[in-house]
């Protein structure tokens, strides 16, 4: 047993002594070392790119935070989208004078200002233009009765709506057929 113990400590010294060797050749290049000015140089601009890597992170992070505020809302707003289109239907279908209209019309302003303060707004009417395929949903198309009609919106059926800046709703609408 103790010539075991002996020939094991004996393959331990010189396999040691040859990783010193293999560091000492990884050691051993012919790179001068950097000098402390270099050294504080380099630690500086480190330093100094780490700070812009977390001002960068902030920001980022304060922008994502600011946009999930904005848009939080959005999924009770595109479910409560079919009573505003249902309101405004409705309202084409009374006289103007008539009570039931004055009610509605009240109604459907009070709900509209408290969309707005959340931050909903209508898009523009789309009929008369060109069909844009950033805003606009192409539902279907008719002939054309003129040239000039060609490829523009004929009809609006569901208006589009904004949340902030972000289309929540492209507008759907019915285009003047461009082929005869």
């Amino acid at each position: 047993m103790a010539k075991e113990k002996k020939a094991s400590k004996k393959e331990n010294n010189e396999a040691g002594s040859k990783i010193e060797e293999g560091t000492k050749s990884v050691k051993n290049t012919d790179a001068p070392e950097p000098s402390p000015e270099e050294q504080i140089q380099e630690l500086k601009d480190q330093n100094l790119r780490l700070y812009a890597e977390f001002e960068n992170f902030r920001k980022r992070n304060a922008r994502e935070r600011l946009d999930l505020m904005l848009t939080a809302s959005e999924k009770v707003i595109k479910a409560i989208l079919p009573v505003v289109d249902d309101l405004d239907r409705a309202l084409k279908n009374f006289p103007k004078e008539s009570e039931e209209r004055i009610g509605l019309d009240l109604i459907y302003a009070k709900l509209m200002g408290t969309l707005k303060i959340e931050g909903l707004n209508p898009m523009e009417s789309t009929v008369g233009k060109v069909l844009d395929v950033e805003t606009m949903e192409a539902i279907t198309t008719i002939p054309s009765t003129s040239e000039d009609q060609k490829g523009k919106v004929i009809d609006e059926i569901e208006r589009g709506y904004l949340l902030g800046s972000k289309i929540i709703r492209y507008s759907k609408v019915v285009v003047a057929d461009s082929t005869n």
